[in-house]
């Protein structure tokens, strides 16, 4: 908690984690036959990233209900800083870092000096910061294999935070530093450009052209469930197969193991993030 209150003196907001880095406080709507729209409207905790506060009152009171947690949450996309945050995964076997050198090169930027929070695994995650008028979505593998960005909507774990592989903590020389600006071609690549919204193909043909997404999520294996139905669900309803995919997708996130809530809710975020909702 003190970590996560000296972040929030930062003007970071903050959510209390569990030791598996997923919000430590359970839902109030965990038990409700259908999955709630609610984003923290009824006044109670355990609204994941939208409990997320600066205020130190408030994280006191998160805290509190949730004893056990062992590390904290920092979400993206809010003010003042409307963080990114660039997650170079290496646990996929994939080299990240180089993968990143490689757009730079590419698109001609370089990521400037900034916060950089190493990770248990030995990844890295990259602070920057955002416009306050562009949303960058959440995307997992978009830009390369191993690169996951966290934009509205998502969080980092901070540094200082204990989980089950280890602590996260800041490389030394830049917790002192404030994230830096994004700079605009790589903001270019992290926000999809805006498409016309394609005619919808009949749902026979439509369940045909997304044998792809669903076979990406039967290949799923425990810890990257979500993610993967989540990428193939913004996939779908970018091309036009969003209703036509529905079940499809969801049957395949349930014999991966995902339970049926999971799935909805899973879908319903891509639905709202692409603007389908």
């Amino acid at each position: 908690m003190a970590h996560a209150l000296s972040a929030a003196e930062r003007g970071l907001a903050v959510i209390p984690l569990s030791r598996g880095k997923l919000p430590a406080l359970r839902s109030p709507h965990h038990d409700d036959p259908h999955p709630s729209p609610c984003h923290g409207e009824c006044g109670r905790p355990g609204h994941g990233v939208y409990d997320a506060s600066t205020d130190p009152v408030r994280i006191r009171e998160l805290f509190a209900a949730a004893p056990w947690a062992s590390g904290y949450g920092i979400a993206c996309g809010l003010p003042p800083y409307h963080l990114i945050g660039i997650d170079l995964d290496t646990k996929t076997g994939a080299d990240a870092p180089a993968a990143l050198r490689e757009l730079a090169l590419r698109h001609l930027f370089t990521i400037p000096e900034t916060v950089v929070v190493t990770t248990p695994s030995g990844g890295r995650h990259v602070w920057l910061s955002g416009p306050p008028d562009v949303v960058v979505p959440n995307s997992a593998g978009r830009l390369a294999p191993g690169i996951d960005i966290r934009g509205a909507g998502g969080y980092l774990v901070g540094p200082g935070s204990r989980t089950e592989q280890g602590v996260y903590s800041t490389v030394p020389g830049t917790a002192h530093l404030p994230p830096a600006a994004c700079p605009e071609a790589l903001l270019r690549l992290l926000v999809p450009p805006l498409r016309r919204r394609p005619a919808t193909a009949p749902p026979r043909a439509a369940v045909q052209q997304g044998q792809g997404l669903v076979q990406f999520v039967l290949a799923a294996h425990e810890g990257q469930r979500n993610t993967r139905l989540f990428w193939a669900a913004c996939r779908a309803y970018e091309n036009g197969l969003g209703e036509a995919l529905t079940g499809p997708l969801t049957e395949a996130a349930l014999r991966v193991g995902l339970t049926l809530r999971e799935a909805r809710s899973t879908i319903a975020s891509a639905a709202r993030l692409t603007g389908h909702a």
